[in-house]
């Protein structure tokens, strides 16, 4: 009986995968593993794998291309909505059994970038900066009104 080159396991003649470690027994299980993890790491990078834009939005809209290929303008809107989204959660946290820090985390969340991404499936689209910026003022000034007024 011969055994896994990997781990020594042994393993029937025909296998294809090592029941063990599950390393590939043949060329054929190899390259259709390559071929898997190539799809997957694909699927991964993309952001938006398995053709989701749906709909007629334009692009700009409905894709989330990675930083390198965003104009300067939207790398600044995403860098800064994130530097504002955590900082804004962290000063919250740290008066969290206060009524004030619960609009503000909620703020700080609404911010964040992947809550644009998250918000695109069940609304049909993904909300645009402009709301996320108005739902972040929002919760920040009441958190701010909060602070202010209990404090």
């Amino acid at each position: 009986m011969p055994s896994c080159p990997r781990c020594d396991a042994p393993i029937d003649d025909d296998a294809r995968y090592c029941a063990q470690c599950g390393a590939p027994q043949t060329e054929d299980a190899a390259e259709e593993l390559d071929e898997y993890v190539q799809r997957q790491a694909e699927q991964v990078a993309g952001g938006s794998g398995g053709g989701k834009p749906k709909g007629g939005g334009s692009a700009g809209s409905d894709a989330f291309p990675p930083m390198e290929e965003l104009s300067d303008r939207e790398q600044l809107w995403r860098r800064g909505s994130y530097v504002l989204g955590y900082g804004t959660i962290v000063v919250a946290l740290t008066r969290v059994p206060a009524a004030e820090s619960w609009p503000l985390i909620l703020g700080g969340i609404a911010i964040l970038p992947p809550i644009r991404r998250l918000t695109a499936e069940p609304l049909g689209s993904p909300l645009k900066r402009e709301v996320m910026a108005g739902a972040y003022a929002v919760f920040a000034l009441i958190g701010i009104a909060l602070f202010v007024l209990l404090g």
